[in-house]
Formats: structure tokens, sequence, C-alpha cells
């Protein structure tokens, strides 16, 4: 039995939820989204909870099941409150900047990266740390992985794009022998 599945979500207030078949509709202001359960599980709205139920015993049920209920608690949290993702720049002469819907980034090659920002997304540059905010988890996560691969963190002196809490294992130099 799924623990996560069986949770219910309280729907804060404020956010319309409706259940049309097996596709359902997040709303809170002018931030609406809907999450497709393409029948794989049984969903029920009473008042302000919203649980699900797996079709069968099955192990590809069971896991849909706990799949859906995630994703629709994080499309609840992310049209509350919004998910955010901060990079680390490190390097001499690393620099970003934000030009309307386009990132700018200098990461040491011989040209500039313009980086259009998806729908959806708002950055923000301030000194050395980007800030990535969405109402979708997902795609947050995804730009947020795009842009580190531009120039990932060496080893050695730790140059290049980072996450924020990201912990980089340092090694040692060559040594010189005696």
């Amino acid at each position: 039995m799924s623990r996560i599945g069986k949770k219910p979500i309280e729907i804060p207030t404020g956010v319309e939820v409706k259940v049309n078949g097996a596709e359902i509709t997040f709303k809170k202001g002018n931030n609406t989204q809907t999450l497709d359960t393409k029948g794989n599980v049984g969903i029920a709205l009473d008042g302000s909870i919203l649980t699900f139920a797996a079709n069968s015993e099955d192990k590809q049920d069971r896991a849909f099941w706990g799949t859906y209920r995630s994703l629709a608690q994080n499309i609840i949290v992310g049209i509350t409150d919004g998910f955010s993702k901060s990079l680390e720049i490190n390097g001499v002469g690393y620099r970003a900047a934000v030009k309307g819907k386009t990132l700018n980034l200098q990461l040491g090659f011989s040209h500039d990266i313009d980086y259009p920002l998806p729908e959806g997304i708002e950055a923000s540059v301030e000194k050395n740390v980007i800030t990535l905010k969405s109402v979708d988890k997902q795609k947050v996560g995804q730009v947020a992985a795009e842009i580190r691969a531009f120039r990932p963190p060496e080893p050695y002196k730790g140059k290049g794009v980072k996450y924020t809490d990201e912990r980089i294992i340092r090694k040692a130099g060559k040594t010189a022998k005696k």
C-alpha cells in the first residue's frame, strides 16, 4: 500500500479544484494548472479534501497512485507559494545578467551564452547568484539543470555553475616528487 498515495490533500482557501473525469484543474487567481491522470487512478473530491485511490492492486496502478498524488500536491504548492532554485557562479570573469526574457551568461568561453527563458520562468541575478522562480516544479528544475550544464563545477578549484546547496568534493592537485 502506498504511504504517499493514501494521504489526503487539503486544498487551501483560494484554490479552486475541479475534477472532470480523469483530469483535475487547479486554479488560483490567474494561475491555472491541469493534471491529466489518464484514468490510472481514482479521484475523489470531498469539499476541501482531495483523495486518490489505486484502480487495482497491480504494481503499476499502485505506482501511479503515489505519483499522481505527489504531482497534485506539487501543483497546489506551486500555485500558492511557488518554487525556486538558486544557482551560484564561481570563477574569475564569470557573470550573469537578465535582459528581458533572456539570461546572458559569461562563463569563460570565447562567446556569451544567451539562454532564452521558457514561458512561466522568472529569473533574477544578484551578484553571483541566479534565482529561478515558477509555479511548475518540473520546469524550474529542468531550466536550472540546463543552465548548470553550460559549465558544471570542476573539482580542483570549484569554478563553474553549481546549485547553492550543492557541495563540491575537491580533489588535491598534483604534488611534486622529491
